[in-house]
């Protein structure tokens, strides 16, 4: 843990040795951050999903480093105690290791976040040790990549076949030699991250990928019930947020509609022994 009482990269490592399960969720402003740190979790990832559940976009490729940023540094001024890990968006780092070391920079300086994630295996490896190299943690992503489904078609499990799960693997082995900090593992089969969670020395953060996992994480508007055009299978709904905002809305507008909001109650009152305000027409009829 940091001086200032917040996780750090190192206390996810020891909580896997400590068999403690550690928590991750995706938020994306100021207010969820402070909602989700009060709620004790451990990793507050600022996803670029944010482009399909706060953008409108049909896919995550779309997102851009100012984007991210943006939304990072209103999750950092939170001050949360959970470790924030920003989300590098597609091509922010797939030309070339001095850029993406650049922008993962900008995520730092920038962004205020610790920490960055990447998507992929043996192709990033490179970025990952470059960003190591400059001093900047890394989270890694194998499995399903929601930036590579343009090649995947669409999402998919990925490792259920003997060969697949040999490369996920042997792309988890890699990735930890490059010196990530933890993998996220989304839609892999759970006897896949099983193993991969048995044979590496750095956590594992299932999302869809069974309960072995080191961690979990949930797209915090699909574990509350703020999301509703696509719902994977792995997502359970943990509260019915979007109906109670739709409910509370709803009840406004009845009262504004009926004239009984805002009542006495909500309203300023003038200080005692105030003259009660006249309009200026009528002020200018008792001067004649």
């Amino acid at each position: 843990m940091t001086r200032e009482g917040r996780l750090g990269v190192h206390d996810l490592r020891r909580m896997k040795k400590a068999g403690e399960r550690i928590v991750m969720v995706t938020a994306y402003d100021f207010a969820m951050a402070k909602a989700v740190d009060a709620a004790g979790v451990d990793v507050i990832l600022v996803g670029d999903s944010l482009g399909v559940v706060v953008l409108g976009y049909e896919d995550t490729l779309r997102v851009t480093m100012a984007d991210m940023i943006h939304h990072s540094a209103a999750v950092a001024r939170a001050r949360p105690r959970a470790l924030v890990v920003g989300d590098m968006p597609f091509l922010s780092y797939q030309a070339d290791v001095p850029s993406a070391i650049r922008n993962a920079g900008r995520f730092v300086q920038r962004g205020g976040v610790p920490a960055v994630k990447l998507e992929g295996g043996h192709d990033v490896l490179s970025a990952v040790e470059g960003i190591v190299r400059a001093g900047i943690p890394v989270m890694g992503h194998l499995g399903y990549t929601p930036q590579s489904i343009l090649r995947f078609g669409g999402p998919r499990v990925i490792g259920r076949s003997p060969k697949g799960a040999e490369r996920l693997l042997a792309d988890a082995r890699a990735l930890e030699d490059a010196g990530v900090f933890a993998l996220v593992l989304e839609a892999v089969p759970p006897d896949v991250s099983a193993e991969i969670t048995a044979k590496l020395g750095v956590p594992t953060i299932g999302i869809g990928a069974g309960p072995a996992c080191d961690g979990q994480v949930l797209v915090l508007h699909d574990l509350a019930g703020l999301f509703e055009e696509f719902t994977p299978r792995f997502v359970k709904r943990f509260g019915e947020v979007g109906a109670a905002l739709t409910a509370a809305t709803a009840a406004f507008a009845r009262e504004v509609r009926a004239g009984t909001f805002p009542d006495a109650a909500h309203s300023y009152g003038r200080e005692e022994g105030a003259r009660p305000v006249q309009s200026k027409r009528r002020e200018e009829t008792k001067a004649r």
